[in-house]
């Protein structure tokens, strides 16, 4: 029985948990609760300890008197007592290999720090990580389950404060990246920059640098450098395979499946793409849950949303970024969410705190704090400028790109005194699109989902459909839900890897819907 086959019986969700994370058997995590408890108890046991021997050597005073001379005998004389065959051949730690000095770190602060890449291969699926650089410098990671051969590929984007591993935490049966492999997919894990590592290409990059970014960057920047890559890659890949699709621009179809923030960038991406007349390369969008628009928010939002205005200036200077800044510190949350996990009192009282400050929401949240990606070592974090563009969107009521503050900055970005109104090119959008909301989803409500939808069919977007699940927030990446598992696959699996055309280009025709529309605003 091969590996899979043997995950596959034991990985389904156990009654009455709705997350469920694939583990090693070997692995023996502890939380701060476990540390303290079991510090107690190595403590109380040396002193029983110490007692015990004390009493021992009182009571044999010719054992206490060997002892005592063995502290003044020499190093020469012990060392001559050993014989060669007693000698033990040793390997000091980090020598010669340094992930065992790495291994050995972990198992000391006894945290996981497993990556998308372990939960991957540990299930039997091939692997392989890509590095992409964009245009500005930032390192991203893409990573992939590959098929070579397949002409038919899925790219999974996540949203804010995640990683790939939000398509795979649910293991063999309930994750889409594993679907859609299964499906015969050449499945592709996008990372957006901001992650505590800070891969970029100027190593000496400031915080304050690396940090000013909004979701214009993730939109103009990282999608279309993973994009470019998933392309280069797929061409010249199927051109090795199949010789006889030489001739073709794009010999692979690209569907792209996103969640929440993703969704918005995704939007983005393809619009501005469409406005700059460059090929977008995407076959059809499924939307999980999708920012963009978010006046009809709760109060919390709404605070966040007057604090950020008026006090925007100020935070943008202490707080570049929100993120856990060092190891000690990720190292005590990562082992507070195992004490959330293995104390259901704590974890339950975390949950309905969480559950009332997003407004009622009820998602998973201990859970989804208690993945491998956060961890002592890294952490996605968002930065000052993404969540002022999203205050921004919330208090125009449209779906618009970055703000910078002034005429002449968005003057020189845009070519227009105000950011451009993504709303009003919705029928630039070439490409099936399903949105999904969720009826208990009090982040991104069904009435912002709806939204979208509606302006994208008053636009003439051609194929576009909505659809609502009894899900909250993050029920759409980390909890195992059968039914929308299934509506992504038939929605995936209505794009066929037929016979791809040439993309072509009509610039003028864009050109002049942009000015238009300009100039009726």
């Amino acid at each position: 029985m091969s590996p899979r086959r043997r995950y596959r019986r034991s990985s389904r969700p156990i009654p009455g948990k709705e997350h469920h994370v694939p583990i090693r058997t070997t692995d023996r995590r502890r939380g701060v609760i476990e540390d303290l408890q079991l510090g107690t108890e190595i403590f109380i046991e040396a002193v029983f300890d110490f007692f015990h021997k004390a009493a021992h050597l009182l009571l044999s005073p010719s054992e206490a008197f060997e002892i005592i001379s063995s502290w003044f005998s020499s190093k020469e004389d012990y060392g001559d007592d050993v014989s060669d065959d007693e000698l033990v051949q040793t390997y000091t730690l980090g020598d010669e290999d340094s992930s065992l000095t790495e291994r050995t770190v972990t198992s000391l602060y006894n945290t996981d720090t497993r990556t998308c890449q372990d939960v991957i291969t540990e299930l039997g699926y091939p692997y392989e990580a890509i590095r992409v650089v964009t245009s500005d410098g930032y390192g991203l990671l893409l990573e992939r389950i590959p098929r070579r051969e397949a002409r038919k590929a899925v790219y999974l984007q996540h949203g804010a404060l995640d990683s790939s591993m939000g398509w795979v935490s649910n293991g063999v049966v309930g994750s889409p990246a594993f679907a859609a492999f299964d499906q015969g997919y050449d499945v592709y894990l996008g990372n957006f920059r901001g992650l505590v590592s800070r891969d970029h290409v100027n190593k000496n990059i400031s915080s304050k640098d690396f940090w000013s970014y909004s979701i214009n960057e993730h939109a103009r920047e990282d999608i279309p450098a993973i994009i470019e890559k998933i392309h280069e890659i797929k061409t010249s890949e199927l051109r090795l395979y199949q010789p006889n699709v030489e001739e073709l621009e794009q010999p692979y179809k690209l569907c792209l499946l996103s969640h929440s923030l993703g969704c918005a960038a995704v939007l983005m991406y393809v619009i501005t793409r469409r406005i700059d007349e460059k090929p977008h390369r995407l076959s059809r969008l499924i939307l999980l849950s999708p920012a963009g628009f978010h006046e009809d928010s709760n109060l919390f939002f709404t605070l966040i949303e007057h604090s950020f205005l008026l006090l925007g200036p100020v935070l943008s200077r202490i707080f570049p970024a929100f993120y856990i800044p060092t190891r000690f510190f990720r190292m005590l949350f990562n082992k507070l969410a195992r004490d959330f996990h293995n104390y259901p009192a704590v974890g339950g009282l975390v949950q309905t705190l969480m559950g009332y400050v997003v407004g009622g929401d009820s998602s998973n949240w201990v859970g989804v704090i208690g993945l491998p990606h956060y961890n002592m070592d890294d952490m996605p974090a968002v930065s000052f400028r993404v969540a002022l563009h999203l205050t921004q969107i919330k208090r125009t009521r449209k779906f618009r790109m970055f703000d910078y503050g002034s005429v002449g900055a968005n003057m020189e970005v845009y070519g227009s005194p105000e950011p451009l109104d993504l709303g009003e090119f919705y029928g630039l959008i070439d490409v099936p699109v399903d949105l999904v909301a969720g009826k208990k989803d009090k982040v991104i409500r069904p009435s912002m989902v709806r939204k979208h939808y509606m302006l994208m069919r008053e636009s003439g977007v051609a194929d576009v459909s909505y659809s609502e699940f009894e899900y909250a927030h993050l029920d759409f990446t980390f909890s195992h839900r059968e039914e929308l598992l299934a509506y992504v696959m038939s929605r995936l699996l209505l794009v066929e890897p037929a016979k791809t055309q040439p993309v072509r280009k009509k610039g003028m025709k864009l050109k002049k819907k942009m000015e238009t529309a300009k100039t009726e605003k």
